[in-house]
């Protein structure tokens, strides 16, 4: 059984017992969340497509470790005008997961 869900304003396409990192959300580790905004559920050849969400499903995770990713570095330049610019950016992160899905 898998279902896609909306996090972080990203869709992702779970199953039970997968592990992925997503977009921060302020929960301790350890603790158990219900992501309850399911796009579509499916199991072998039936699926079900919610408009938006599926009515009643819902995916429980647990909180494995609150991080950040590897560091993006950003470099400007503009050739023959002396003009550089160097930025890094480090995004936040939750990894989670899956524990059960219900439809």
């Amino acid at each position: 059984m898998y279902a896609v869900i909306k996090t972080g304003g990203k869709q992702y396409r779970v199953a039970e017992g997968q592990k992925l990192k997503i977009e921060q959300i302020p929960a301790d580790i350890g603790q158990e969340i219900s992501l309850d905004q399911v796009l579509s559920v499916g199991e072998g050849e039936s699926i079900k497509i919610g408009a938006p969400f599926v009515a009643g499903a819902v995916v429980k995770a647990k909180v494995l470790a609150q991080g950040r990713h590897d560091k993006v570095k950003i470099f400007k330049m503009r050739r023959r005008k002396h003009y550089q610019r160097h930025q890094g950016h480090r995004q936040n992160y939750t990894q989670i997961v899956i524990e059960a899905i219900t439809a």
